[in-house]
């Protein structure tokens, strides 16, 4: 199943810094994975880690192969948590906002 599908990625809250210090992101994915399956935000996030973030930084993002505690995930200005997380299979033009909410103090 050949195809692409593009999405808007946004980080705010400081992760900008370890992503090249942009805050939005046009990511084109494959529409299926491996197995052929439809992309998910697991996809997403792995394929973030692999091509785009700077590595020596990973673990202020992921933490067992997930976003860490403390970092805001939305769908389309939902959480995350209402969409199914990690599972939610993307759809083009999809908006994935991660938001740090940690803060040094």
């Amino acid at each position: 199943m050949a195809g692409q599908i593009d999405v808007n990625v946004e980080f705010t809250g400081g992760l900008e810094m370890i992503f090249s210090n942009q805050r939005n992101h046009k990511v084109s994915l494959p529409s299926h994975d491996e197995q052929g399956r439809p992309v998910n935000v697991a996809f997403l996030i792995k394929h973030l880690c692999e091509n785009m973030m700077q590595k020596e930084k990973k673990e202020l993002f992921i933490l067992d192969d997930s976003v860490r505690p403390g970092i805001l995930v939305l769908i389309n200005d939902a959480d995350w948590e209402l969409e199914g997380e990690d599972q939610y299979e993307l759809q083009p033009r999809d908006n994935i906002v991660f938001v740090s909410t940690l803060h040094g103090g």
